[in-house]
């Protein structure tokens, strides 16, 4: 399934290639202070693909907080944090906010409260390479 997604002034596009059609979409409610502040209800599958475009990179604010294994893209126009990205022995993984989704069905969507704040940082890169998109372009 085909999931178009981007910031509220489009400057920060995604498509996001679900890999099952008709099921469920997972989304965590992270109760930190950031994700609660921005809206940050997040959705991955280590078998998706997400390919994602800037159109004025110069308006994309990169920000990284606590363990700093995270980097939040802040679209710096609009606000919104359509993505996040980790980066683990070399390789780019992502996390995309379902708040952002363009066209899927919100009644597919399970949203859960989460809370990694004592979560230690090895284990916290152990579950990112496990379930986060692993297959990550930027265009």
């Amino acid at each position: 399934m085909r999931i178009n997604g981007q910031c509220h002034c489009g400057n920060v596009a995604y498509v996001l290639e679900w890999p099952h059609e008709g099921l469920e979409i997972p989304a965590r409610a992270c109760e930190c202070t950031f994700c609660t502040k921005h809206g940050g209800v997040w959705t991955s599958h280590p078998s998706a693909a997400l390919r994602v475009g800037i159109q004025a990179p110069a308006f994309v604010s990169l920000y990284a907080f606590g363990t700093r294994t995270a980097t939040f893209h802040v679209c710096a126009r609009c606000g919104a944090v359509p993505l996040v990205t980790s980066d683990i022995a070399g390789h780019r993984y992502a996390v995309v906010n379902v708040n952002t989704f363009d066209n899927a069905d919100v009644l597919q969507i399970n949203r859960t409260a989460a809370n990694f704040d004592t979560e230690p940082t090895a284990a916290r890169l152990e579950r990112r390479t496990r379930n986060w998109i692993r297959d990550v372009c930027f265009d």
